[in-house]
């Protein structure tokens, strides 16, 4: 986080959710003279299928082990289960406490309850990640004729501002922001 700032990072966001990780971050910025990074933690990044399309695109899903090498199936080990909602409220809490600036939901539109619950829940802003499934799903559907792309993209969209988002991170960000600003 440290090299990332003296790069020129305005924002780090640490997806490992690793318990003190958002604590650790924001004592060594400050030390390095970086209290202006804010810090945009996955608050609430539940074990997902949704996330499937950027997994295989980068061969990052969890493969058979080889060498004796225990690998788990998923990362259901310590990514949020998608049945327990209260598990966000706590980790939110200790978010706050160390220093997060942004509290992320991932994904976004399956957990719009947890946007509102954590929105009902905090001062900070919330950020809603409209992960690679979620756009599959819509661009998928729109090539289809199922769905008209520009109509439904811009409702999932508001669907998580409504819910109480303040920053949507989006693979349709581009053509999201051509079609607002028709």
């Amino acid at each position: 986080a440290v090299s990332q700032a003296e790069a020129g990072a305005d924002v780090v966001s640490p997806s490992d959710m690793m318990d003190g990780r958002v604590g650790a971050i924001r004592d060594a910025l400050d030390a390095n003279g970086h209290q202006h990074v804010s810090i945009m933690s996955y608050t609430a990044k539940y074990a997902s299928a949704f996330y499937g399309p950027f997994r295989d695109a980068l061969a990052s899903a969890p493969q058979p082990s080889k060498g004796g090498r225990i690998i788990p199936p998923n990362k259901k080990t310590y990514q949020q289960d998608p049945a327990n909602y209260r598990e966000a409220l706590r980790e939110a809490q200790l978010d706050e406490a160390e220093g997060a600036d942004i509290m992320m939901v991932k994904p976004g539109m399956p957990y719009l309850d947890i946007i509102r619950l954590l929105r009902d829940n905090t001062t900070l802003p919330i950020a809603a990640y409209h992960v690679s499934g979620e756009y599959a799903m819509l661009k998928f559907a729109a090539q289809a004729g199922a769905l008209n792309e520009r109509d439904s993209v811009l409702e999932a969209l508001l669907s998580m501002r409504r819910a109480g988002s303040d920053l949507i991170l989006t693979y349709y960000a581009l053509e999201a922001a051509k079609w607002l600003n028709e």
